[in-house]
């Protein structure tokens, strides 16, 4: 057997039968696939059953843990020598298989990933909000991109390594935000060789809908500063820009209103030259960029709507990061709480 799929589940029974039904398509079946439920009030237990007959297909229910330690729950059962993580909530081309198989014979490596893509079938929301976790406009192509402004770390939703040095490391941690990034950065200090697989590339349902991407965007912010003071030398200025663009848009903000008061304020004359350059000003930045993220998008995905939404999503994406970023820098560098005191939730006991 050289390859485990271990998926790790949480109340999405509809999400693992997509994924399931993807995995019955590989061109290359040499895999077994261990889902493990994870304390799921709604569990996918039938859905694996009705696919037992056409996978090397292992089911697990255990309590609540977090998707980290299910993870590490599945690694122990698993008789791969790769071991493949993947989220319940992604597809796979039917050649998945076979691109890692023939990336691993051209160039053997320890641990390795693939960047994500959006189906057709996605919803207009999902799409924008895959187009603003990947473009190079958004996230500086550090999610799996050719183009990027740091080196490629591996991330849970479509993450390969092999066992032995998985179970090395010790998996995944109990973060519950940013774990994947703690093991990736774990890899690296390993000294162990890491690649960026561009072809091996999944469909990624993420979220659903601007208030969900909003919270996971949020966690992500506070996920960077916990990995920051677990890893100094982890935080690179690429990290820092959705906290410079937040700041930047409040200072626009400002800006703006100071405008309008100068507008009315000032006499006639004076206010409509004076008033109305400030107001225009201060939102020319956020115009442009606007426009670029929309043209982008527009044409990535031959849609204006999307390219529309591409907006709301790409200020949602860097607005919630970098609020939580923020949030978590005073919590943890200024007030000087440990990661227990400002995040007790954030962690799995």
């Amino acid at each position: 057997m050289k390859y485990s799929v271990i998926v790790p589940v949480f109340n999405r029974p509809d999400e693992v039968d997509e994924l399931l039904e993807s995995l019955t398509r590989q061109s290359l079946q040499d895999f077994e696939v261990i889902v493990v439920e994870d304390g799921s009030s709604v569990t996918c237990r039938s859905v694996c059953d009705k696919y037992a007959d056409r996978l090397d297909l292992k089911y697990f229910d255990k309590p609540n843990s977090g998707p980290g330690q299910s993870r590490n729950y599945g690694a122990e059962r698993a008789r791969g020598e790769y071991l493949i993580v993947l989220d319940s909530d992604v597809v796979l081309p039917a050649d998945y298989f076979k691109v890692v198989d023939d990336e691993l014979r051209r160039e053997p490596t320890d641990a390795f990933g693939g960047p994500d893509r959006a189906h057709a079938s996605f919803t207009d929301v999902q799409k924008a909000i895959s187009y603003s976790m990947t473009s190079f406009f958004t996230t500086g192509g550090i999610r799996g991109g050719k183009k990027k402004l740091d080196k490629f770390y591996p991330r849970s939703f479509n993450m390969g390594i092999r066992r032995d040095v998985y179970m090395r490391l010790g998996g995944f941690g109990k973060m519950r935000f940013g774990e994947d990034i703690d093991f990736s950065i774990r890899i690296f200090k390993a000294g162990c060789r890491c690649r960026l697989f561009p072809d091996a590339w999944v469909w990624h349902k993420r979220r659903t809908d601007f208030r969900k991407f909003w919270r996971q965007v949020y966690n992500s912010g506070i996920a960077r500063v916990n990995l920051y003071k677990k890893y100094p030398d982890s935080l690179k200025p690429v990290h820092l820009l959705p906290m410079v663009f937040t700041v930047g848009c409040v200072l626009l903000a400002l800006a703006f209103l100071s405008g309008v008061v100068l507008f009315f304020a000032l006499p006639a004359g004076m206010r409509q030259a004076l008033g109305i350059a400030v107001s225009l000003l201060a939102l020319a930045p956020l115009v442009v960029y606007s426009l670029l993220i929309f043209v982008d998008a527009t044409q990535r995905n031959d849609s204006c709507r999307i390219g529309l939404l591409s907006i709301a999503s790409a200020f949602i994406q860097l607005l919630g990061y970098g609020c939580g970023f923020l949030e978590a820098w005073w919590k943890r560098c200024v007030r000087g709480q440990d990661e227990f005191q400002a995040y007790s939730k954030n962690f799995y006991q």
